[in-house]
């Protein structure tokens, strides 16, 4: 059975029985918790988390998930994949245990004509929790399920939690028995290599405190209501039904392993550790893919990071398997043709995660070259290469252990391995207790669960600038509050409002609320709680509020009319960015205030002069057109199919809007404020471009006054150079450019007279060395600025100069706050045992600076001019000292 045959059995399974389909979310989603979607119940979090209540009571999806917790394990297991899809049923508060059990254990063993999977139920095995009597008893009960093939576990197994005071509850966990060729009796508890884990059913009833019940510490209450989150790995499932060995080895996967066959010249399935390097290759390079689908884009930190690490790994893995040259874009092509029958997009977005794959193996074979001359580097005249070596080889310059390894073993050098993952293992620690505390307490199921859920606010400000409204709810303190008086900081919800909430990019909106009774409340800031209430910031400047008074929410009009130019100028802008770049080119994120805006997009190279230019010509072209901004509220699967582009990480609701201007050049779902003719937009001024990480670029811009205004400004900048150079404004540009030339010669001209005057005093030079014990010392310290080709060109003819003669010669100067020097030593020297770089450590630490180079020469630079003296008489010293 074809792994998107399974998927679609198990979403017929459960919509057949009243739940509603949820589209999978982005793996990227705003949660600070996370860096990406791990688990199928993370889209529903908060429901279960009280913060909001769904618009059904029954869910099923199948949401795509990245781990990547133990990257270095994946290949080695048969059941681990950083990517993976969790088929899941949710219910909130519409059935319990005996739903979850009876529906998982029907569709698994459901014969195939009927819609199931047909898996034979002498295969199954089921865990509960310790003291789960209820869930036994239904798996034996009403299910029929022998008591020798329900096992009881504890919390480590069968319990959970979020890992923070919240939601949880004890879990039943099915297993697939594959056989005495794969390990021993016993059931889940003997052996998970055997029985393997498909199915986890959560019944989620249970408030959990500070400590876990998970280790024996009891709720700290119930749930109002009891739900359910169920999690089935289509991978594992998919493995099992197509009897291969493991998950790298489905329909899904094989066929990256085939190809990385062919690219490599290696077998899969000859050698234990080649085996790794193949799954290695199918897993992340599907993972990658993913990623990249859904906006990530190689970099050092973050998303990003764990990307580039991914196809690193990738590249690497084919490297050592015998690959030559590119080959991330073939491997990604075969995930390409497996993956877009479950997801169609990645054909449209294929252009765009090719060229970003493309530009990062490049990078990276450029990284390994280097990599490679700093390896030789550390290796010479060495025996063993450290654990700091090879983690700083590894961590700073991101060259892979594996291949410092074949190569230490090739020079005939060991590593210090354990030294090395010793380093990792610190490094690792650090980031988790890092993301431990970045996690939140769900334990408070919030102070605006009740107008969430009871009194969602009413937005009317796409046709209201002020509005009459009612006070429903005050909070003050992180409380609930009756009242608020003069000077106190509050949250103010209404049960209307015309002020926008910050998102999407969009600045809330500025404004004043005045209530019946004369109070006046300054806003600056509108937030959402659980996407329906709008939560109004601000201070009480006059009077008392109350809940339950009358009031009129006005927003500040100037603030609003700039801010819809700036967010209607930012459509503009992605318009034209895919005009001149190409229609891959797609939104990363973005800013707009008044007057002001930042749009971020997905794109390699650096945009040139001419592109700038195209782009913010076009943007004014289409506010000259005058266009109609046209909104339509519609299905989510309706605006796709008219062409409106979504953003990455949203997540939508099955009602979106849709925000058009000028038809087919910019189509997008936003809920923003815009103008209602582009012509009011007024004129948009690009300030420039600019990288903003790996794979990612930025554009601002000025509109309307700001950008008249920032226009004015350089128009009188222009006029004031023209004066000053005497000549029409339109020539300034080649006035300033013959000026810079010839600045630039005659700075040429001056650096060539120093350098000839140094040479020029080589005799006087050479009259200030002097003998210290058997060895002819010079040290200099030359005039301030002197350039470091200079003294390079000074130090190799100073060291001709003692022909035979054992020599060392020093050279400082300083430039600022630096201290830059050369060394140089005789070939007399050299072959009596003097090197260059000992000399260079001895007097480094006196001016706070390193250098390097070969024995004969060496330079480098410092940081304390006021260790030069000290320095050469440190080298004065050693060389005394034989």
């Amino acid at each position: 059975m074809q792994t998107h045959e399974i998927r679609q059995r198990f979403l017929n399974h459960f919509t057949d029985s009243g739940h509603t389909e949820v589209p999978s979310a982005s793996l990227v989603l705003d949660d600070p918790n996370l860096l990406f979607v791990n688990a199928g119940m993370v889209p529903f979090k908060p429901y279960f988390l009280g913060q909001e209540t769904p618009d059904y009571s029954k869910a099923t999806s199948i949401q795509k998930c990245v781990r990547t917790l133990d990257i270095e394990e994946v290949g080695i297991t048969t059941r681990h994949n950083t990517f993976f899809q969790m088929a899941g049923n949710f219910s909130f508060g519409a059935y319990f245990k005996e739903g979850a059990i009876t529906q998982a254990w029907s569709l698994l063993t459901g014969s195939v004509d009927d819609g199931g999977f047909g898996i034979d139920p002498e295969k199954l095995w089921v865990t509960v929790f310790l003291d789960d009597d209820e869930a036994h008893n239904i798996w034996a009960n009403i299910v029929g399920v022998p008591e020798e093939r329900i096992q009881r576990r504890d919390g480590n197994d069968n319990y959970w939690d979020m890992g923070v005071p919240g939601p949880c509850g004890p879990c039943s966990e099915i297993f697939y028995d594959r056989g005495p060729e794969y390990g021993i009796e016993g059931g889940p508890v003997a052996d998970e290599d055997r029985y393997i884990e498909i199915w986890n059913l959560v019944f989620m009833q249970y408030i959990r405190g500070e400590q876990s019940p998970k280790y024996g510490h009891k709720p700290i209450g119930e749930l109002p209501q009891k739900n359910i989150d169920t999690g089935m790995g289509i991978e594992r499932v998919a493995f099992l039904l197509q009897g291969v060995e493991n998950v790298y080895e489905t329909d899904l996967l094989r066929p990256v392993i085939d190809e990385a066959e062919r690219l490599t010249g290696a077998t899969y399935g000859a050698d234990g550790k080649d085996d790794i390097r193949f799954r290695v290759i199918a897993d992340h390079s599907r993972t990658g893919l993913m990623l990249m689908l859904d906006g990530v884009a190689p970099s050092n930190e973050g998303r990003g990071y764990i990307l580039r690490r991914l196809l690193r790994r990738v590249i690497r893995s084919a490297r050592l398997l015998g690959a030559q040259g590119e080959t991330l874009e073939k491997l990604l092509d075969v995930v390409h043709e497996t993956m877009t029958p479950s997801y169609p997009e990645i054909t449209d977005n294929w252009d765009r995660i090719r060229r970003s794959a493309v530009a990062e193996e490049r990078a990276f074979l450029k990284t390994l070259e280097a990599g490679t001359r700093l390896f030789e580097t550390k290796a010479e005249g060495a025996t063993t290469l450290t654990g700091e070596d090879a983690f700083a080889l590894h961590d700073t310059h991101g060259f892979p252990i594996d291949l410092t390894m074949e190569m230490a073993n090739e020079a005939g050098l060991t590593v210090d391995e354990e030294g090395f993952r010793a380093l990792m293992t610190e490094q690792r620690e650090r980031a988790k207790a890092d993301n431990r505390s970045k996690k939140k307490d769900h334990g408070d199921l919030s102070v605006y669960r009740q107008f969430i859920d009871e009194n969602p606010t009413e937005f009317t400000g796409f046709s209201h600038l002020s509005d009459e409204a009612k006070v429903i709810g005050i909070i003050a303190d992180h409380g609930s509050a009756v009242s608020a008086v003069e000077g106190d900081e509050i949250e103010l919800i209404l049960d209307r409002t015309p002020m926008y909430a910050e998102s999407g990019g969009q600045m809330a909106d500025h404004g004043v609320i005045t209530t019946e009774s004369g109070a006046t409340i300054l806003v600056t800031d509108v937030q959402k709680a659980g996407k329906k209430v709008w939560l109004h910031k601000g201070r009480v400047e006059v009077g008392e509020v109350r809940v339950g008074d009358r009031a009129e929410a006005s927003v500040d009009h100037a603030w609003r009319h700039q801010a819809r130019q700036a967010h209607s100028a930012t459509h503009l802008i992605h318009g034209a960015l895919r005009e001149v770049l190409g229609p891959e080119t797609v939104q990363a994120g973005s800013l707009n205030r008044p007057g002001y805006l930042r749009f971020d997009f997905r794109y390699t190279d650096p945009l040139s002069a001419d592109q700038v230019r195209r782009i913010e010509e076009m943007a004014n072209e289409a506010v000259d057109s005058d266009w109609a901004v046209n909104t339509t509220e519609t299905s989510l699967d309706e605006a796709r199919a008219m062409g409106a582009m979504a953003l990455f990480g949203e997540n939508y609701g099955d009602r979106v809007r849709v925000v058009e201007m000028g038809g087919p050049f910019s189509m997008e779902l936003c809920g923003g404020t815009h103008v209602d003719r582009t012509a009011q937009i007024g004129p948009i001024s690009v300030l420039g471009e600019s990288s903003v990480g790996s794979g990612a670029r930025r554009i601002e811009a000025y509109s309307g006054m700001d950008s008249f205004r920032y226009l004015s400004t350089e128009r009188l900048l222009a006029e004031r150079l023209a004066t000053e150079f005497k000549t029409p404004s339109a020539e300034v540009p080649d006035r300033i450019a013959a000026l810079a030339d010839k600045l630039k010669a005659t700075e040429k001209q001056l650096a060539d007279l120093k350098a000839q005057q140094l040479l020029n005093n080589v005799s006087a030079h050479l009259d200030q060395a002097r003998e210290v014990g058997d060895t002819i010392f010079l040290g200099l310290t030359l005039p301030s600025g002197t350039q470091a080709k200079d003294m390079r060109t000074l130090a190799n003819d100073l060291r001709a100069r003692f022909g035979d003669r054992k020599a060392v010669i020093v050279l400082l100067s300083t430039d600022g706050g630096k201290v830059p020097f050369a060394v140089a030593v005789s070939d007399a020297g050299v072959a009596a045992g003097l090197r260059s770089g000992d000399i260079v450590s001895t007097m480094g630490p006196l001016i706070g600076g390193r250098g390097g180079g070969k024995p004969e020469l060496a330079q480098g630079s410092g940081s304390n001019p006021d260790g030069l003296d000290a320095a050469l008489a440190a080298v004065e010293a050693h060389l005394a000292n034989g």
